[in-house]
């Protein structure tokens, strides 16, 4: 009974490894990542010449909006390309620079007290944001020794 008991659990357990596997696999080729990234550069230069006639920190704003709307694209491209937690934290970290390189433009549009409490809301909600990344991170890093573990323990 026990050996039997033993052998289920072995193949639910290479099974699983074995989804996991697939699934991690499961990305673009690397012509269509590479396709796609040229797409996103491309489009990079659109919203960045559509900041040109603007002046002051209007333009800096869109500026900020464009750079912060190529990084998060090229973050979500790469974790389409090798998807995983490592590459959701990656894409989670870049919204939340892009988010804050762009609220913060947003403040110097303010003077005095309204100024810095906005600087310090929007600092505020990036460290929150780059939190939940890593958090993201440390678990994908987590789930990674557990399986490592896991199939040690199996040998």
């Amino acid at each position: 009974m026990n050996k039997h008991l033993i052998a289920l659990a072995a193949t639910v357990c290479f099974a699983a490894s074995g989804t996991a596997f697939a699934a991690a696999n499961t990305g673009m080729t690397k012509d269509a990542h590479k396709a796609a990234a040229e797409k996103i550069e491309a489009q990079y230069k659109t919203d960045k010449k559509a900041c040109a006639d603007m002046k002051a920190n209007a333009k800096d704003i869109c500026q900020a909006e464009a750079k912060g709307k190529e990084k998060v694209a090229k973050a979500e491209n790469d974790a389409q390309y090798k998807p995983g937690a490592k590459a959701d934290a990656k894409v989670t970290s870049a919204k939340a620079d892009a988010d804050y390189d762009v609220a913060k433009q947003k403040c110097d549009d303010q003077k005095g007290n309204a100024k810095d409490a906005c600087k310090k809301e929007a600092k505020a909600a990036h460290t929150a944001a780059k939190g939940q990344a890593k958090a993201e991170k440390t678990a994908a890093q987590g789930s990674n020794a557990a399986g490592a573990t896991t199939t040690s323990g199996n040998k």
